[in-house]
């Protein structure tokens, strides 16, 4: 630096601060929260690992009012719904495990640890782990009470079967809007006997009158199976396939999608098998081709100021994904819709 004046100024200013001495206003508060004395904060390898480091209160389950929370983060280990490879019942407690998740996103300024009453409250109680139907009641009681308490959910799953039964609840006043990133649109019709699929919860939840399609777009979709998904169109679903997404853009693309959803209630549901499998591996059903983390998270942090009622991460099967990079970007969308849901 040859500008002695402005050296010898952060010299004086910074020569002898710690590393929790904190001056911009806006830092200053995120770091509050960080650092509990002098310049000492939270071993992120330390301590029972939660959702995106949210404080760890499985306890306020048996309360009426969830505590107050605004937002409850919570865990849905089921997977009796997939077509093919199981594995994402491990989804939660993988992202769970996940360190250095926020406390702060530079785009949208956001700490929402700090702005919000948040808790990871634990995982959905289940009665059992072999009778699919049931568990599906289990899912709608559980999130029913969540609402009826104003508490907001954010979820991770298990397989995407889990959504039809959050919406049932999320929507039961009101029909939402839904911003989908996916591979697969996700809207077949039942099989075998099973109308709990993971390929078709967005059909269940339109005909459960508790999910708008004329506010819904479906972004990243690709894939053999297009033939299953004429219900997205005929229902009046806005779908944007995967190829078409490096020609629209993203700034074109966040508009929209807003206009899509417009200021109604609206709910965010990210399966990981929408990120190309050379990035996210850990997936029961994987697809080339895909969206890049990069793309996925410009186009959330657009989403900024929509009124988010709820939001979901699926499909995270750990036994795939050698390196946790799939449970990290997972880890990175959860803590991303989570700054949505807190402004």
């Amino acid at each position: 630096m040859t500008d002695l004046a402005k050296l010898n100024a952060l010299r004086e200013k910074y020569a002898n601060a710690s590393g929790g001495d904190i001056f911009d206003e806006n830092f200053a508060r995120v770091a509050k929260a960080q650092f509990t004395s002098g310049d000492r904060r939270k071993w992120p390898f330390a301590g029972i690992p939660t959702l995106v480091g949210a404080p760890c209160r499985p306890d306020l389950q048996d309360t009426a009012d969830f505590g107050g929370l605004d937002i409850a983060l919570l865990g849905v280990p089921m997977d009796l719904g997939v077509t093919n490879r199981n594995g994402s019942r491990f989804g939660p407690r993988a992202v769970r495990n996940i360190e250095r998740i926020g406390p702060y996103d530079h785009v949208l300024k956001s700490s929402p640890l700090s702005t919000a009453k948040v808790a990871d409250i634990g995982d959905v109680p289940m009665q059992s782990r072999y009778d699919l139907d049931l568990c599906h009641a289990d899912i709608f009681s559980f999130y029913k009470k969540l609402v009826n308490a104003g508490v907001r959910p954010l979820s991770v799953g298990g397989d995407h079967s889990i959504t039809s039964s959050i919406l049932k609840a999320v929507g039961a006043q009101e029909p939402v809007g839904m911003i989908h990133i996916d591979a697969h649109c996700d809207t077949a019709g039942p099989y075998e006997g099973a109308k709990f699929q993971h390929g078709g919860p967005f059909r269940l939840a339109v005909l459960d009158g508790v999910l708008d399609p004329e506010r819904t777009i479906q972004i990243g979709i690709r894939g053999g199976a297009e033939y299953l998904w004429e219900f997205s169109y005929e229902s009046g679903m806005t779908v944007i396939h995967a190829e078409e997404v490096p020609h629209i853009g993203i700034a074109a693309l966040i508009e929209r999608a807003r206009a899509v959803v417009g200021s109604g209630p609206t709910y965010v549901s990210f399966d990981i098998d929408s990120v190309d499998p050379g990035f996210a591996p850990g997936t029961g059903t994987p697809e080339v081709g895909g969206l890049t983390p990069r793309e996925v998270l410009e186009f959330l942090r657009g989403m900024r100021g929509l009124n988010i009622v709820g939001g979901d991460v699926v499909e995270v099967a750990p036994q795939y994904d050698s390196t946790t990079n799939t449970a990290h970007i997972a880890a990175q969308v959860l803590f991303t819709i989570l700054c949505l849901m807190t402004g």
